[in-house]
């Protein structure tokens, strides 16, 4: 069946209906029409876009080489369903699956050429959450440390060294850690996981190494341990700095000797795995404490990762506020929905103690509760009930506290020139978060510059 070139225009009110972007080219490549949903996918309008060529407004991975509307109109063939990333307007890497196909006239020449795309989001987020087949790019930060980190790791990641991973509960260690397998040369072989605070430490050791039948009472056939399952891979052991002092010996000399006797044997297991550690307890303080063996820490250390929380990370929050928006929209078939203001004023102050998981969950439950646009209704209760004692308080100080904003300002500076306007310093002797002393010195208009006249 051949389509006049023409005919694309006489369909357009149905084109601007579809769940897909949709273009067309002349065989200059291009574009002569641009429906809705691409200008939404894009960010380009179909005035922008008209007249321009193809790969100056649809970005993907292959328009500088393999492009697919180029080789559909010289085989005169189709394409089906490729996948591909597409950069759009904004920046942003979005991935889609296309289809290209030839424009026909009458006589069946060649006019050029025509492609659809949509959105692929939802299905890559699903089988991220089902293969865990993350990469660095799923680290989403513009912070300098975070920055520093995911570039640290692309140079180390075939290493056969152990990683250690540090870091508050939510800030991502098992997504880095699975990053760090991924990008590796053993990223063919298996990735094992083993919480060590949820295995009874009588039982750790031979779900580490395993037992041969008859090793205790219940040992009625030979069971491999995690070592042995993670061969050729990675072994995640997370909340490291849970195991007691006897698995840490064991676990050193493992690392050291590169074999171990499962329970009951006489005979070693070779060790071919690659060991990362996680945990949200200060190590080097457990040491000190002996509470964790210097050794082994210093066996660890050697390519050492601390992911910082993220409210030291007060530029992450709106780039993650988009980020999860869009994911969870894309994976609830929802249309993306605006967020009011006083919803970002509240989103951006708050100092999220669960850190990224804490502040994910949260958009997942305003996406599913908002009606296209999220009021601050549509906050989980303890966030609405938090924001309200703030402004009870931020009442109270304006009307009735001018001696106690006095004190208080008195407090901050002595503190902060006691230690040489180091914030972290003067705020954990103030006992309070980094963020919070920030917000207190604009408050006070408390600035270095101005007492060092």
């Amino acid at each position: 069946m051949t389509l006049d070139f023409n005919k694309i225009h006489s369909f357009e009110w149905l084109l601007d209906n579809l769940g897909s972007g949709v273009f067309a080219v002349n065989q200059q490549l291009e574009i002569i029409y641009f429906n809705l949903q691409a200008e939404l996918l894009t960010g380009y309008s179909k005035h922008e876009a008209v007249g321009r060529k193809c790969w100056e407004i649809f970005r993907t991975n292959q328009c500088s080489g393999n492009c697919n509307l180029r080789r559909a109109m010289q085989e005169d063939s189709k394409v089906v369903n490729q996948r591909l990333r597409m950069s759009n307007r904004f920046g942003r890497e979005v991935p889609v699956v296309i289809t290209a196909a030839v424009l026909h006239d009458n006589n069946g020449g060649i006019l050029g050429g025509v492609e659809s795309f949509h959105d692929d989001t939802a299905r890559e987020t699903l089988e991220k959450k089902v293969k865990k087949s993350y990469m660095l790019d799923d680290f989403v930060s513009q912070d300098v440390k975070v920055l520093e980190i995911i570039d640290r790791v692309r140079i180390i990641a075939d290493s056969a060294n152990p990683v250690l991973i540090l870091g508050e509960t939510g800030v991502g260690k098992d997504i880095l850690a699975r990053s760090v397998h991924n990008i590796s040369s053993r990223a063919k072989g298996p990735f094992v996981k083993v919480n060590c605070a949820a295995i009874p430490a009588s039982m750790l050791e031979s779900e580490l190494f395993g037992y041969k039948k008859g090793a205790f009472t219940d040992a009625g056939r030979d069971k491999p341990g995690k070592f042995q399952l993670a061969r050729k891979g990675t072994i995640l052991l997370d909340e490291i700095g849970e195991m007691t002092p006897d698995m840490q010996a064991k676990l050193l000399q493992v690392m050291e000797e590169k074999e171990f006797y499962p329970l009951g044997a006489t005979s070693l297991e070779k060790v071919d795995v690659r060991i990362i550690a996680t945990t949200n307890r200060d190590l080097e303080a457990m040491v000190k404490q002996q509470g964790f063996r210097k050794d082994l820490y210093y066996r660890l250390k050697l390519f050492e990762f601390e992911i910082p929380p993220l409210r030291e990370r007060l530029g992450d929050i709106q780039l993650l506020i988009e980020h999860f928006l869009e994911r969870s929209a894309a994976m609830n078939c929802a249309r993306l929905p605006e967020m009011s203001q006083e919803v970002k004023r509240i989103l951006m102050q708050y100092e999220y103690p669960g850190n990224v998981r804490e502040l994910k969950n949260i958009i997942e439950y305003v996406v599913m509760l908002s009606n296209g646009c999220v009021e601050k209704t549509d906050l989980p209760p303890y966030l609405k009930d938090q924001d309200q004692a703030g402004e009870y308080l931020d009442q109270v100080e304006q009307t009735g506290a001018r001696c106690f904003q006095r004190a208080e300002r008195e407090i901050l500076l002595d503190s902060l020139q006691k230690h040489d306007w180091r914030m972290q310093c003067a705020a954990e002797s103030l006992g309070m978060s980094r963020t919070t002393l920030w917000r207190r010195m604009k408050r006070y208009h408390l600035t270095r510059k101005d007492f060092m006249k």
